[in-house]
């Protein structure tokens, strides 16, 4: 068995150059406009995380992570080699890899990724958690409209935001995400599952929201670059028909006092998450604090724009 790097809350290798000061930090900010469009829209894209180096290392572990016999298989939290409903399509759905490799655990110490959390959520940002999403060529697997907190109730308040990072080029062809802009306003909808069928989301929408979806704006994301979003969301993504790979990282993010509610509408999918005891604040060695705006911008907050 591998050793467990969740015990490890810093930087493994020199995937990332750390900032040193505010000014470096500042350098990783995301504009204004840019928060402007998230408030707006629910979500704000084309953020550039990785360069191609970094993109083929993570190529490299996720092809090792995916093989069920990878030493540090049983340190996932879920593992599901074939997630999709579809018979005929497969999608590669897992938590846990940042425990694994170390290229997924130092993703978490990309300074952009900590730097647009800290502004986003406008407060000290913890890790939650990661998960991987691999839709192979021709036969890749839909993710049905859904809302991330839907399936994080037993954490409150809300306060997270998802990053979604490609690993490959993300287009419409070889089933890029889609979102509904404006869709975070609708407030918490009932579950009506992650991989199936696109349109088992309409019975729990009015008819205004079932006439939001025909306004669904599709992101393309190049290898390397990111999508931020609202844990309300409705986003969701088409199954791959293209004869290219669609993979892709993501970490989420919550703000520092968020705490456990295990009693909650909706607990994680497997009894190896992590839950913390009821009222704990998430902390401790699965929920490490990435980003302290205090201290990385020492007291400079309000140079930094952040909601």
């Amino acid at each position: 068995m591998s050793d467990d790097l969740a015990l490890h809350h810093h930087p493994l290798t020199d995937m990332f150059t750390q900032p040193s000061s505010p000014t470096e930090w500042a350098e990783h900010a995301i504009g204004s406009d840019q928060i402007r469009h998230f408030e707006e829209h629910g979500f704000v894209s084309g953020i550039p995380v990785l360069d191609g180096q970094q993109v083929e290392l993570l190529r490299e572990q996720l092809a090792r992570l995916m093989n069920p016999s990878h030493p540090g298989h049983s340190l996932f939290y879920e593992f599901h080699s074939n997630e999709s409903n579809d018979p005929e399509t497969v999608l590669f759905h897992a938590l846990g890899g940042w425990r694994i490799e170390d290229g997924f655990h130092d993703l978490l110490y990309s300074p952009t990724l900590r730097m647009t959390a800290f502004q986003l959520l406008g407060a000290a940002v913890r890790f939650f958690h990661d998960q991987l999403f691999c839709k192979p060529p021709a036969h890749g697997g839909a993710v049905s409209w859904h809302q991330d907190y839907s399936y994080w109730t037993w954490t409150q308040p809300m306060a997270h935001l998802t990053c979604w990072i490609a690993l490959d080029d993300a287009t419409i062809d070889n089933g890029c995400l889609h979102y509904v802009p404006g869709s975070h306003r609708w407030g918490l909808l009932p579950v009506t599952g992650l991989a199936g069928d696109m349109k088992a989301v309409e019975q729990v929408l009015d008819l205004e929201q079932r006439s939001a979806l025909d306004g669904q704006v599709a992101v393309s994301l190049r290898a390397g670059e990111a999508v931020f979003h609202h844990p309300l969301v409705m986003h969701g993504s088409y199954q791959n028909r293209s004869p290219l790979p669609r993979r892709g990282a993501v970490v989420n993010f919550a703000a520092d006092g968020v705490w456990s509610h295990p009693e909650a509408l909706e607990g994680p999918g497997s009894d190896r998450f992590p839950i913390l005891p009821e009222g704990q604040p998430l902390a401790g060695r699965y929920y490490p604090l990435l980003f302290d705006p205090e201290r990385e911008l020492a007291g400079e907050i309000d140079s930094i724009p952040h909601l």
